[in-house]
C-alpha cells in the first residue's frame, strides 16, 4: 500500500460560497505539485487547509498516514505564507533559531539552524535582518523556517512568484534539492511559468474545484495547429477556433495534415500553418474556459 506524504479526501470549506469544493488529492513523498488557478480560485484557501491553519468544513486530511487531528501532524507540516513576516528585533540566524526550538534544543538545534542556513543559501545573510533582506533571499527565509525540522510535507503560497529569474532559478533548485530528500512539496502560483521549472504535477483549480490535473509533461506535450489565413473565415471548421490571424486547433488524435485538409475542404485560402506546443499558461487559461 503506497505511503502517501498528504491526502485530501474530498476537502470542503465555505457554507454560502464554497471557496474550496470537494477537492482530493495525494502527494507522494519527495513529488512537488502545483496549485493554479485565477484569483479567487480557492488556492491560498486550499493551501491553508493543507497545513492545518485552516479546519475544512467536510472532508479527510492525513499527513504520512496520520490524521490531521493528531497532535503530532503540526510537526509535521511546514508553511510559508505569500508575504512572511518575521520577528524586526531578530536577524536571519535568530528568526531560525527562534522556530528551531519547536523541533530540538541545544547543540541539535544549532545544527539544524546551521543546515537550514546553508540548505536556503543564506550564510552571507545569516547576520542580517529580514527587513534589510532583498526579496530573494525573503523567499529564501520563508522555505528554510517552513521546512525545519523532520517535515513531511512543505506547503508554499506564491513563494516562486515575483522573482528575478536568476532567484527564481536558484530558489526552485532549493526546492528540488528539498524533495530529494523524500520531503512533498505543494505550492501555489499566479505566475504559472514559475512552475515550469520545478512542478512535476499541476492541479488546475476553478472556484474551489479541481478542473484538470496531470502530470506536468503530459500537459506541456499537448499539441497545437495555428493557421494564418488570407481572410477571416465566416465559420471555423469542427474543433478549430478564430484567433487575430486565422486559425486554431489541439491535435490530439489527428496529423497536421488531417487538419489542413479539413480547413481546405472548407474552402479556407491558407497562408501559413505551424505547430506548437502549449504552455501551461494557455492550459489553465483553457480548463478555465471550458468550466464556464
Amino acid at each position: 500500500m503506497t505511503a502517501y506524504a498528504l491526502t485530501l479526501v474530498n476537502v470542503s470549506r465555505g457554507a454560502r460560497r464554497r471557496a474550496v469544493d470537494g477537492v482530493s488529492l495525494a502527494l507522494l513523498p519527495g513529488e512537488i505539485a502545483a496549485v493554479v488557478g485565477p484569483a479567487g480560485a480557492g488556492k491560498t484557501t486550499l493551501l491553508r487547509i493543507a497545513a492545518g491553519l485552516l479546519a475544512p468544513d467536510a472532508g479527510e486530511i492525513r499527513v504520512g498516514g496520520l490524521a490531521a487531528s493528531d497532535p503530532v501532524v503540526r510537526r509535521h507540516v511546514g508553511y510559508a505564507p505569500e508575504a512572511p513576516v518575521f520577528p524586526p528585533a531578530l536577524t536571519v540566524r535568530e528568526v531560525l533559531a527562534y522556530y528551531a526550538r519547536f523541533h530540538a534544543v541545544g547543540a541539535a538545534r544549532r545544527a539544524l539552524v546551521h543546515d537550514a542556513i546553508d540548505a536556503a543559501g543564506l550564510a552571507d545573510a545569516a547576520h542580517r535582518w529580514p527587513a534589510a533582506l532583498g526579496r530573494g533571499d525573503v523567499r529564501r527565509l520563508a522555505l528554510a523556517q517552513a521546512a525545519l525540522g523532520r517535515r513531511h510535507v512543505v506547503v508554499l503560497d506564491e513563494t516562486l512568484s515575483g522573482l528575478d529569474p536568476v532567484a527564481r532559478r536558484d530558489l526552485s533548485a532549493r526546492l528540488a534539492l528539498l524533495a530529494a530528500t523524500g520531503v512533498a512539496v505543494l505550492l501555489a502560483a499566479r505566475d504559472v511559468t514559475a512552475l515550469e521549472r520545478v512542478a512535476g504535477r499541476v492541479l488546475v483549480l476553478r472556484a474551489g474545484r479541481i478542473v484538470r490535473a496531470g502530470p506536468l509533461a503530459a500537459l506541456l506535450g499537448e499539441r497545437v495547429l495555428e493557421v494564418i489565413l488570407d481572410a477571416p473565415p465566416s465559420e471555423p471548421p469542427p474543433g478549430f477556433r478564430v484567433t487575430a490571424v486565422g486559425l486554431e486547433a489541439p491535435l490530439a488524435g489527428r496529423t497536421p495534415e488531417a487538419a489542413l485538409a479539413l480547413c481546405r475542404a472548407h474552402r479556407l485560402a491558407v497562408r501559413a500553418s505551424r505547430v506548437r506546443t502549449k504552455s501551461l499558461e494557455e492550459i489553465v487559461l483553457d480548463a478555465h474556459d471550458a468550466a464556464r
